[in-house]
């Protein structure tokens, strides 16, 4: 079995449609989330792409074989904050890394432009990407109990001081 190449880049037109279907697909195969977290996420994809501050913003897709497979946003909260979100990885890409690889990146762009701090918001049973966040150091600040996405959840904040 040859082991494909997955690289990272820019998105293009399709591909936000391609990020909120991947999101949709997968969470509720996996996780039994509803619509409404599909919804959430073309709402995040769409204020992305509308409010796009390029200076501080960016977005990386994966693409494997020319098929998207991942992606991840960081956008600005504020002058010294940044966020990331939407981190995917599709199954057929899991266990190469990519998660980590996708997380860096954001990493490595927020440092370069000057914020200070990065947070992330998730769900306490995402456990790979937990695993991901806690080894590039990011710590678990407050977790809240709530119901979202047809499920009980408890959600997370965590946050990375650069």
């Amino acid at each position: 079995m040859r082991k494909e190449f997955i690289r990272l880049r820019r998105p293009r037109p399709g591909d936000m449609g391609r990020v909120v279907q991947l999101h949709g697909e997968l969470y509720a195969k996996e996780f039994g989330y509803d619509a409404t977290f599909e919804a959430l996420v073309a709402e995040i994809a769409a204020g992305f792409v509308r409010n796009f501050a390029p200076k501080f913003e960016r977005c990386w897709i994966a693409e494997m074989d020319g098929e998207v497979v991942g992606s991840v946003f960081l956008l600005r909260e504020s002058p010294r904050v940044s966020k990331l979100r939407l981190l995917v990885v599709h199954p057929k890409a899991r266990g190469r890394g990519l998660g980590r690889r996708l997380t860096r990146a954001c990493i490595a762009f927020a440092r370069r432009v000057g914020y200070r701090k990065m947070v992330l918001w998730t769900q306490s049973h995402l456990t790979a990407a937990r695993a991901i966040y806690q080894n590039e150091g990011f710590r678990k600040v407050a977790s809240e109990k709530h119901r979202s996405f047809g499920k009980r959840l408890v959600a997370e904040v965590w946050e990375l001081r650069l």
